[in-house]
């Protein structure tokens, strides 16, 4: 396609029906889990610890995916050319190591003490009797779950608006109601579920269009031959700052601490099965990395001029790449594979944030010592992810930054607070309550006031000094505070 020359995005009738049916598929799936769901909070919100191991593989990986690796990391991948791969083998090798060592101590620890939240494990772990610490969890988790989760609303307007030609805000209501209609219905058996069929929409979407646009184009050293003549320097893997690429690899460090993932681990049905899900797991991200970085580099070949992208937005790239090169069914999964990364992510965290709302302040501190009914817990559960997707959507709808830097804000939050809080009071027998509110509030403090200073943001993605601060915070506060009674016996079941 020569340069300047934009693309219509008109809907095809059978883009649209494959993309329909899709949407009928993960509809069906939350009909099907809604009698199971609505049993208890454990069932609504870890599925009942009865997770098959290749459910929880392909539903760890892709829920910490989302918009941002298909819209995002192809964008990126488009201005970057191959250097952009630092910004996936960070977090790859990290979930493998969680994967195999952090997962196994959490669900052990979490099936003996009946946790059902992170902040369950956290209030066990530290004796919190009085419920301030699952408060200020519950708080750090919606200062970010929120702007994550708004984050895929605004990446589903995009996508709407590239693939199939709706306005963008109407985009971004579209996919708020379709999230909306599974999660509150099949909670998390539902979210798991449509999380396996969509780790398949998105692998095969990310594997075959790259393949398919670099062949037309006459293979991959015509392609690397033209970009090299169109950019000195662009095909170069280490053409990056110092400090970029350690931002970039830093990335990684956001997993332990995003709760979305976490929760996957809980719900395993046997702990013992979680080296092969680190297997098929690994195979999953890295397969999904490598086609979201080779769409982005052959889409600067085919797209030379951003301009040439609907809003000159390179977060558009991959569905007009995907129009072009395939047939309407296809590009029907392709959009597919984008909602598939969306709601992935999307509905695991409106599950956790309202998992910090109904389980941890209302049934555990508002209500501490009452037994309450589990249908009505579920029934409030229900209710409150409805409020967050409002909530959501009016951040959505403000929000005027790209969808890659949002959640990255957001990831970094999380990953800065509860990521060094949540691997020291696994490994660290030394861990002390006040060490883990220091913790808390370090991670979430320097995260906000990085992401705000655009001298610190430039040099280093706040992320990793945040990480960093908050895990110094915990280790010194708890070396001159007490540590909790019962940690040998803690301990003892973790590692058993």
């Amino acid at each position: 396609m020569p340069e300047g020359v934009a693309v219509d995005v008109h809907a095809d009738i059978y883009s649209v029906s494959a993309f329909i049916g899709y949407l009928l598929l993960v509809s069906t799936i939350g009909i099907y889990a809604t009698r199971f769901s609505s049993a208890g909070i454990s069932e609504y919100f870890i599925g009942g610890r009865k997770m098959n191991r290749f459910v929880v593989a392909l539903s760890a990986v892709v829920s910490g995916r989302s918009s941002w690796l298909l819209l995002g990391v192809t964008g990126m991948a488009y201005k970057m050319g191959p250097s952009a791969v630092w910004a996936v083998i960070g977090y790859i090798m990290v979930e493998l190591l969680l994967f195999l060592f952090y997962a196994r101590r959490l669900r052990k620890f979490s099936e003996t003490y009946d946790c059902i939240t992170l902040a369950d494990f956290f209030a066990q772990r530290f004796g919190d009797r009085n419920g301030s610490l699952r408060s200020v969890l519950a708080l750090v988790m919606m200062i970010f779950m929120i702007s994550y989760v708004s984050a895929q609303f605004v990446g589903g307007g995009k996508a709407f608006a590239a693939s199939f030609g709706i306005e963008q805000t109407y985009g971004i209501f579209l996919t708020a109601g379709i999230v909306l209609v599974y999660t509150i219905l099949g909670g998390f058996l539902a979210v798991s579920l449509t999380d396996m069929f969509q780790a398949i929409f998105m692998i095969l979407a990310l594997v075959i269009l790259p393949i398919i646009a670099i062949a037309d184009k006459g293979g991959l050293m015509v392609v690397l031959n033209e970009l090299t003549a169109l950019e000195a320097g662009y095909i170069d893997p280490f053409a990056l700052s110092i400090g970029a690429g350690i931002g970039f690899l830093g990335i990684g460090l956001g997993s332990p601490g995003n709760p979305h993932i976490i929760a996957r681990y809980m719900s395993i049905n046997d702990p013992e099965q979680l080296r092969f899900s680190a297997i098929i797991g690994t195979i999953w991200n890295v397969f999904m990395a490598w086609g979201a970085l080779f769409i982005g580099i052959a889409g600067r070949a085919y797209f030379p001029d951003v301009n040439a992208l609907p809003g000159a937005d390179t977060e558009n790239l991959y569905p007009v790449l995907a129009q072009l090169h395939l047939h309407p069914i296809l590009f029907g999964i392709v959009v597919a594979s984008i909602f598939a990364a969306i709601m992935s992510t999307a509905d695991s965290q409106l599950l956790v944030a309202a998992s910090s709302i109904i389980r941890d302040i209302y049934e555990k501190v508002l209500n501490q010592g009452k037994t309450l009914p589990q249908k009505k817990l579920v029934l409030y559960s229900r209710i409150t992810v409805f409020i967050l997707v409002i909530l959501s959507l009016i951040l959505g709808m403000l929000a005027k930054q790209i969808v890659f830097w949002l959640v990255l804000f957001a990831w970094a939050g999380l990953g800065a607070s509860i990521g060094p809080t949540s691997i020291l009071a696994l490994f660290w027998r030394g861990t002390s309550r006040a060490g883990i509110f220091a913790g808390l509030i370090t991670g979430t403090v320097v995260t906000i006031i990085w992401y705000n200073i655009p001298a610190l943001k430039e040099f280093i993605y706040e992320l990793v000094p945040a990480f960093l601060l908050s895990l110094l915070a915990v280790i010194i506060v708890s070396r001159i505070t007490k540590k909790p009674a019962g940690i040998d016996e803690q301990f003892d079941v973790m590692t058993k």
